[in-house]
């Protein structure tokens, strides 16, 4: 999450008079709950490690005579480090200077040594690289899809079809695309040498940084009622209150005063303090592998349940507004994905034509991509953006970091042939999800959508 800036004049924060589900302070620790549970998963935002959204006993079975035929995904990489050591660095100059002073709490002279271990972890892993959990949901991701699709791959190995894999070329989408192929490739060694060398695309799955994203980067950049909008929901007496309540469990209270008197202005202003101690928070489960006896950093001892879900909306509101639905009278954050949709109608439709001699596209990106795709093809969630005079709250709008673009999170088209009738099954986090309002499936409730009725859906003529 960006850095917020110092706190405006009170009349900017009265702006936008935000209704939020969560107002209440919840002085409970963020671990009473457990990491999954609804409302304390929601506080981690996008960095929340990735659980499959259903049992595969559970997926309804493909009409009579129906084979699979191909199947295709984009995911995002698995969990990984904090791409650098910028908030760790950040509150430990802070806790430095208190602990000198004998100014921390009895919480507070725990954590810098907990804060020094996870920046040693996560540096020894490489700031921005998988994690040892991140290896395990894509593993994990590679296995059920082979275990979902059986006949698939085995009349794949069969045919001497060929697997593509590729990534944006990034390094943890790389090694997440190569970390899956070598997954499926062990798990049916027949597959080994179908699968094709792993290739990167910057056009197709980094758009947001390629010529595409031209006017989306000049959106980011410059756009007037973005920068308003972010400022008066983020900069709010309720942010400034949970900031003082995390630096209050850490510091004693004369010296956070004096950390919001900006005596320490040169380190970094309240707001920045409890952000990073959040941020922390928020990365730690990915690093739990690589935790002591892997039983986890315990970082969520120095934030509050309530405290937490506020910062974790907080970045779902940058999120929100740069990455997903954002503003309803513009496409500007989502319209660049439309090169991702294409290429997902256009393998099927090379299989159908027969054209194509793939059985497989395997797609590795990040959550810049997932979640504009998301907002695009208005996956659950993501179907709704706001005005600038009803701005995006919990309270009256489902789109959450957490289930949108969750760490691994994945979309994946399933293809079943029966004569010249096509059918696609869409998994959404490895859960059966309809396609966008007005799309038909072949029969009410049913999971399956004819090739030709998507088509015409998504307006492909």
């Amino acid at each position: 999450m960006r850095r917020l800036t110092p706190a405006l004049a009170l009349g900017l924060a009265t702006l936008v008079a935000v209704p939020w589900a969560a107002q209440a302070t919840d002085h409970r620790p963020a671990r009473a709950a457990g990491h999954d549970s609804p409302g304390v998963r929601d506080s981690f935002g996008t960095k929340a490690s990735y659980v499959p959204q259903q049992n595969a006993r559970t997926y309804q079975r493909p009409p009579a005579g129906f084979v699979p035929v191909f199947t295709e995904n984009v995911s995002r990489h698995g969990s990984r480090a904090a791409t650098d050591s910028e908030d760790g660095d950040l509150i430990l100059a802070l806790w430095d200077q208190a602990r000198g002073e004998g100014q921390l709490t009895r919480e507070g002279r725990e954590f810098g040594p907990k804060v020094r271990a996870l920046l040693d972890a996560m540096s020894k892993v490489g700031y921005g690289n998988l994690s040892g959990r991140g290896k395990q949901e894509i593993e994990g991701t590679a296995v059920r899809m082979e275990q979902r699709l059986p006949g698939l791959f085995r009349q794949i190995a069969k045919d001497g079809e060929k697997i593509d894999v590729v990534s944006s070329g990034q390094g943890r989408a790389v090694d997440s695309g190569n970390l899956f192929a070598a997954t499926l490739g062990n798990t049916d060694p027949a597959l080994k040498p179908l699968i094709g060398p792993a290739r990167a695309d910057e056009n197709l799955l980094y758009f947001h940084k390629a010529a595409g994203g031209a006017a989306y980067r000049d959106y980011i950049d410059n756009d007037q009622r973005l920068a308003d909008t972010l400022k008066s929901l983020t900069d709010q007496p309720r942010t400034h209150r949970a900031a003082r309540s995390v630096l209050r469990g850490l510091f004693t209270p004369a010296f956070v005063q004096r950390i919001t008197d900006s005596e320490f202005a040169s380190i970094g202003t309240e707001v920045d303090a409890a952000q990073a101690v959040f941020n922390l928070y928020a990365i730690a489960p990915a690093m739990s592998g690589e935790s002591p006896g892997g039983k986890g950093w315990g970082m969520e001892r120095y934030i509050s349940r309530g405290d937490a879900a506020w910062f974790g909306y907080l970045s779902d509101v940058e999120d929100f507004y740069e990455k997903g639905p954002g503003f309803a009278d513009s496409d500007i954050t989502y319209k660049m994905a439309d090169v991702l949709l294409d290429d997902f109608f256009k393998q099927v439709e090379a299989k159908r034509a027969g054209t194509s001699d793939l059985g497989a596209e395997l797609r590795f990106t990040h959550a810049e991509e997932i979640i504009p795709l998301a907002a695009l093809m208005k996956l659950p969630g993501s179907t709704a953006g706001v005005t600038a005079a009803k701005p995006y709250t919990y309270a009256d709008n489902t789109w959450r970091g957490a289930s949108v673009a969750p760490m691994a999170s994945n979309i994946q088209w399933d293809v079943f042939r029966k004569g010249n009738t096509y059918l696609v099954r869409m998994l959404y986090n490895e859960k059966e999800t309809a396609f966008k309002t007005g799309c038909h499936p072949i029969t009410k409730g049913s999971g399956f959508y004819k090739l030709d009725e998507l088509e015409r859906c998504f307006d492909r003529s």
